[in-house]
């Protein structure tokens, strides 16, 4: 189908965005919806067991929603990257028809007896493993879904995960408008001193956006975006102004029509709802069971003892950072208000390693960074990945040309093919900027699974999507990102990477379709070619130049390396601890107390204690609560993936970083089998026994 008449269901390779409009959603979905129904109606007429297969039952089970993914895939990316109030409205419209429809999926008792009976058929011997494990998951996946239930229990389980994708889209909404609510408008820089000129020139750049100061009368805007706002945080010398931007950082969130106390609290809730619907003492453990982890309480002890191990080193940073500006400042009180940790600790890592973040941004242009990145990874990886022409068309206007069409003039699109036969395996859109209409953070996503070849019929590319907010460019030179941006570049690419080189026949287990504590292998794995100088000097030129960081500088940037790294340990670990603590012990909202008195309680000693007490994050944590599950009970996952990561990249440490042998090996072994096996077989298959938790602690320099 390729007709504009229902542009959300257009079958095309690449995505027409300009007939993405908010009007056709509903039209769109609802026809979604009704054919995905009747593909299910058909599956549940009745049936002879004899005349059961593999294909009429579990790939047209698969096969059937797959339009209705697609094109709501779509719509919940376009509420990603170009929100507005018609989106919103028709989003909102469809949203809990959508919901109920997969909720009942695993509810219908008819398509559930299909199933059963085809598993219990003889001739299931004969499937290939990738075939078995499908069936193996299809049946997991009914069962801890609730298809045994009673009539009454499904019903109200459906009505449960309909009002739980409500709030958390509002929730997820609460917080890009509380984000755009805030800005300051300075005059004149008359209170930046200490800014970086890059710093500056991201803040003019914003008050442009809003046609605000000119090239001789500049005007300073500073919005709550990471990096338009953090940088103040780290480097204004004025303290009334970091005090201000902190207390407008905090607002995200919270208070008057964006508060999400009580969002925080119903979610928690129908969460808690759920599990217990399902036979599951709390949230932790429905979530966790097909996971490594397996339970809430095996996560939370990962937690607690990683945290155990980082805690001295932890407090003698603190102890480093107070002693430090003591020194600067002897009449200080002892105590760190918020919005003055991350200036002074950028004034102790400049002082201990005479380095300074802000040396090493002109080496990495945007530009740079990724096209050494493809460079690096074609390298490593056996690929090649071209930029091919693409046109932006506004939504409802006809594009001037057939090339790939694209949703802003900032989006570029690329081809990914195997270095040895050529073949296209997949196809990617990357936009890195922030904009107002565009939600924070950086991610990942997929738009289409494609499929290897086999049979004798050609494969199927992918199509896949990166995102990010990193430094955007100004009028005077182009986007020069911080060390850490570059690698948030790296992570995502990694996760990208996971689908594009995926080649497993079932697409619902291809790619990043695996557990939730695996899947940040692949991304993380990539953070460690920003660290060698092998792999830096792809893509670490300067800009104006070309050379590469010269050795000293580079040599201060190992040095920093594991400046404040048990802080920075603590801060996620803390965040994990608060993630599985909330939904294990603390999913009723308390009698007495409120939110940040219990966040509080479960954090002691997590956290670097400080005068004023900052309101809980999670208030703005989209990654717990912007949709149903997301990273709910699974943020631990970051750490436990770094675990899995820094033992797994020292087999391409020990080949010299660039090591098409190795990387060939982790592209066979984890990137293209997706969750065709356990998780945990897949890496003891690369690295030949279980990871070992000493690896990360002894990278960051967690080891006495």
């Amino acid at each position: 189908m390729s007709e504009t008449s229902h542009p959300f269901l257009q079958d095309d390779f690449t995505i027409r965005w300009s007939s993405l409009v908010s009007e056709e959603i509903e039209t769109d979905i609802k026809k979604a919806l009704a054919d995905a129904q009747q593909r299910i109606d058909k599956l549940c007429a009745d049936f002879d067991p004899a005349e059961l297969t593999f294909e009429n039952t579990l790939l047209a089970l698969e096969k059937s929603t797959e339009d209705l993914s697609s094109a709501w895939g779509l719509v919940s990316h376009l509420d990603s990257i170009r929100n507005s109030e018609e989106l919103r409205e028709a989003q909102n419209a469809m949203l809990p028809e959508v919901t109920a429809f997969f909720s009942r999926i695993p509810l219908n008792d008819k398509l559930w007896k299909r199933i059963k009976a085809y598993a219990g058929k003889d001739d299931k011997e004969s499937l290939s493993p990738v075939q078995s494990r499908f069936l193996e998951e299809t049946i997991k996946d009914f069962l801890s879904s609730g298809a045994d239930l009673p009539d009454d229990q499904k019903q109200r389980l459906e009505e449960v995960q309909s009002e739980l994708a409500k709030v958390t889209q509002k929730f997820s909404e609460n917080v890009l408008d509380s984000t755009n609510a805030w800005e300051l408008i300075l005059e004149d820089d008359s209170r930046l001193g200490g800014l970086p000129d890059t710093a500056k020139a991201v803040l003019r750049s914003e008050a442009a956006a809003k046609d605000l100061g000119s090239e001789e009368n500049p005007v300073y805007r500073i919005t709550l975006k990471a990096p338009v706002y953090f940088p103040v945080l780290e480097f204004a010398d004025d303290e009334s102004l970091r005090k201000e931007v902190w207390e407008g950082s905090i607002t995200v969130g919270t208070g008057g029509d964006y508060d999400n106390t009580d969002l925080v609290w119903q979610i928690l809730a129908l969460r808690q709802e759920i599990a217990e619907i399902l036979g599951k003492k709390n949230f932790a453990d429905k979530v966790l069971e097909e996971r490594m982890a397996k339970d809430g309480d095996t996560a939370l002890a990962f937690v607690e003892d990683l945290a155990k191990k980082t805690m001295p080193f932890f407090e003698r940073e603190i102890e480093e950072l107070k002693v430090f500006r003591s020194g600067q400042e002897p009449d200080w009180s002892g105590e760190f208000e918020p919005w003055d940790v991350a200036y002074w600790a950028e004034k102790l890592r400049k002082d201990r390693y005479d380095f300074d973040e802000e040396e090493v941004r002109p080496y990495f242009s945007i530009n740079n960074v990724i096209e050494g990145m493809f460079r690096l990874t074609e390298q490593v990886f056996g690929f090649a990945i071209v930029e091919k022409p693409s046109v932006f068309a506004k939504p409802g206007e006809t594009p001037e040309s057939d090339d790939a069409e694209v949703w802003h003039p900032e989006v570029k699109f690329y081809e990914l093919r195997d270095a040895e036969s050529g073949e296209h395996l997949g196809s990617f859109y990357a936009d890195w900027h922030p904009r107002e209409d565009k939600r924070g953070g950086a991610w990942m996503n997929y738009l289409k699974t494609g499929s290897p070849a086999r049979n004798g019929k050609p494969g199927e590319p992918h199509l896949g999507l990166i995102c990010g907010n990193l430094t955007p460019s100004s009028a005077s030179r182009p986007a020069l990102l911080t060390h850490s941006e570059v690698e948030t570049v790296f992570h995502e690419f990694g996760h990208l990477l996971h689908h594009l080189l995926g080649e497993v026949e079932i697409k619902s287990l291809n790619g990043v379709n695996v557990v939730w504590d695996f899947v940040e292998l692949p991304s993380q794995i990539m953070e460690n070619f920003c660290w060698s100088r092998v792999s830096l000097d792809f893509f670490a030129k300067h800009y104006e130049t070309g050379e590469p960081i010269p050795e000293a500088l580079f040599q201060k940037m190992l040095g920093a390396r594991n400046f404040q790294s048990a802080m920075a340990q603590m801060r996620q670990l803390s965040f994990g601890k608060m993630d599985l603590e909330l939904h294990v012990n603390h999913q009723q909202k308390p009698e007495e107390g409120d939110l940040d008195s219990v966040v509080r309680e479960i954090l002691d000693g997590y956290l670097m204690t400080l005068a004023t007490r900052p309101p809980s994050m999670a208030r703005r944590f989209t990654h717990l609560f912007a949709s149903a599950t997301g990273y709910a009970a699974g943020y631990y996952s970051y750490k436990w993936a770094e675990v899995l990561d820094a033992d797994a990249f020292t087999r391409f440490s020990d080949a010299g970083v660039i090591s098409p042998e190795v990387g060939y090996e982790f592209r066979a072994k984890i990137l293209s089998q997706g969750n065709s096996r356990e998780a945990g077989e897949l890496f003891r298959d690369f690295m030949g026994r279980d990871p070992d938790l000493n690896a990360l602690l002894e990278r960051s320099g967690l080891v006495a």
